[in-house]
């Protein structure tokens, strides 16, 4: 299958997954909501905080990886509420800079844990031939 990665600086799975997958260069790294990794409790404060502690935690599971935002290649964001998509973007956006990867949003009818966010990643390393 390919080497889990694994952080204590992300949540814990709360199912049958790994944080992330590195499949030979490609890392495919699971959907974050907004839990703090510490107490495994969703963040007080709506689709902002949320945002902002999902972004923290992916950015943790890329750090267990040894890369960071600028790898990232494709993402998918999934909102309850579609109305939260103005939040989201700016929020997501700060953490990004061109050339930005490719995205997907979509609005879920729920998430985990009543959660108002949650991203998920896949990420390349880079290739020294190039």
């Amino acid at each position: 299958m390919g080497k889990t990665i694994e952080t204590r600086g992300a949540p814990a799975p709360i199912g049958p997954y790994s944080q992330a997958i590195d499949d030979g260069g490609t890392i495919y790294c699971s959907g974050q909501i907004g839990l703090d990794p510490a107490s495994a409790r969703l963040v007080d404060g709506g689709a902002e905080a949320e945002t902002r502690r999902a972004m923290a935690n992916l950015r943790a599971v890329l750090d267990a990886a040894g890369l960071g935002f600028d790898a990232i290649v494709k993402t998918t964001i999934f909102l309850a509420d579609l109305a939260d998509f103005e939040i989201v973007n700016r929020i997501y956006g700060e953490h990004f800079e061109p050339p930005y990867p490719a995205r997907s949003t979509v609005q879920a009818a729920a998430l985990p844990r009543n959660a108002r966010v949650e991203i998920e990643a896949i990420a390349r390393r880079p290739n020294p031939r190039r």
